[in-house]
């Protein structure tokens, strides 16, 4: 027999898995930073482009979530 979870615990669980992709955004974009201080290279630039956009993608699913719940 499965049981159901409430909306509050899908909420947690949700906020778990999301606050992983906020983590993988930050570190790529520190990792990044660290490019550019140590280099002065582009690649830290475009690692920092590509956290941003994971970032953003973070954004989205949680207002898509958001959206759905309401």
């Amino acid at each position: 027999m499965k049981k159901r979870l409430t909306q509050s615990e899908e909420f947690d669980i949700m906020k778990l898995v999301l606050d992983k992709f906020l983590w993988l955004g930050i570190a790529i974009m520190g990792w990044g930073l660290f490019k550019i201080l140590q280099e002065s290279s582009a690649s830290g630039i475009t690692l920092i482009i590509t956290g941003a956009i994971i970032l953003v993608l973070f954004l989205i699913i949680i207002v898509k979530e958001f959206e759905i719940i309401s």
